[in-house]
């Protein structure tokens, strides 16, 4: 204590990150405290910039696809298909039934996997390490279809220009009915290790809150968006693909806080899964051998532009694509990355919390580096 009788006030500058765990990657919190209590933050980003935009550029089109799986790499297919379908739409390509069913399908199973890394290492961050074993278990079983199916486990480079690589095999059959048989066992125990536990629900609850209109004018998207009460989903919305033939329940949190982040992937992966069944029933009833539709060998779009979005796992992202009509690559492509948007609110967020909340927020959020930095 001061002379005066007035605590003394402890003032400093902390940096979380870029080289820490819990910042989910190389991410950089430069946040002013006040002893425990944060008074600033100012997220700093760019040391993962690979200039992917310009990369894309400078690549045909089928050069280019690849290089999405990298953005956010959690989920790769996903991120091929904003790209994929914003240059079908100027190539005015129409996509067969069985190729748009395998889309859904494999963005289904990936948006499974990546929500399984989310929350294992949600609970990792609060210090709970054994409660990542789980999930990531349940992630490997998603990532074992996906390696019968194409090949390879994380960067798939499934999705391509009109289609998809490859047809459904008996072996990724297989793989998917274990994935049936282990995940339902799991959302039950992992409900019972967690969302009673005395640390975790004090660590969590009423931290980090985000009003529905708050994050309405941040423009959060995903799973973030929903838990603070906006019920808003591209799959039921704003459809593309086939997702409007099929019944998508959206689940919606209200309290806006940690634990209602996690409450809400929690609550959606079960939906995925039903989801994932749906998909997979009326592929069954398809044709099979008919996942490319009618592309040029050479791809060379007419002059102009296409947007278009998708419902990833961490929210929408969307690519707009534009030709001139000429060039064998795109004159100019640009990426509406969720993960970028939805930290642009830590600056307001974090302050008034103390130095271990601002770790509970950061992973409550489920970021993903490559795809902020792009």
């Amino acid at each position: 204590m001061s002379e005066n009788g007035n605590a003394y006030s402890e003032r400093y500058t902390l940096n979380l990150g870029p080289q820490h765990p819990s910042t989910h990657g190389v991410l950089r919190i430069v946040a002013d405290f006040d002893g425990e209590t944060c008074i600033s933050a100012d997220p700093v980003i760019g040391y993962l910039h690979r200039g992917m935009e310009k990369l894309l550029e400078s690549r045909t089109y089928p050069q280019g696809l690849p290089y999405t799986d990298r953005l956010d790499y959690l989920a790769g297919v996903n991120n091929n298909l904003p790209l994929a379908l914003a240059v079908e739409k100027l190539l005015g390509v129409e996509i067969p039934e069985r190729a748009s069913l395998l889309r859904m399908l494999t963005c289904e199973i990936m948006r499974l996997a990546s929500y399984m890394v989310g929350i294992g290492i949600y609970i990792m961050d609060l210090g709970a390490v054994s409660g990542v074993f789980y999930p990531f278990q349940q992630r490997e079983y998603a990532l074992e279809v996906m390696s019968a199916l194409c090949g390879a486990r994380m960067t798939q480079g499934y999705i391509r220009f009109g289609g998809v690589q490859a047809d459904w095999n008996d072996e990724a059959e297989a793989a998917l009915d274990v994935l049936y048989k282990e995940l339902p066992p799991f959302i039950e125990m992992y409900h019972k290790l967690i969302d009673e536990n005395e640390i975790f629900l004090r660590r969590t609850k009423g931290v980090g809150v985000i009003t529905a209109e708050r994050a309405k004018s941040y423009a959060l998207t995903g799973p973030n968006l929903r838990a603070s009460g906006v019920d808003y989903d591209l799959r039921r919305d704003a459809p593309y693909c086939l997702y409007d033939r099929f019944t998508i329940k959206v689940p919606v949190q209200q309290a806006g806080d940690c634990h209602a982040r996690y409450a809400q992937r929690m609550l959606e992966v079960e939906e995925i899964l039903k989801l994932i069944k749906a998909i997979h029933a009326a592929l069954k009833e398809t044709e099979p051998g008919k996942i490319m539709g009618a592309v040029p060998k050479m791809l060379r779009p007419p002059a102009g532009e296409a947007y278009a979005q998708t419902e990833n796992p961490k929210g929408i992202m969307g690519c707009l694509v534009a030709s001139d009509g000429k060039g064998v690559n795109p004159l100019r492509v640009h990426f509406r990355r969720p993960s970028f948007d939805n930290i642009a609110i830590f600056s307001e967020l974090m302050p008034g919390h103390k130095v271990a909340d601002l770790i509970a927020i950061i992973a409550s959020f489920d970021i993903v580096l490559g795809e902020i930095d792009g």
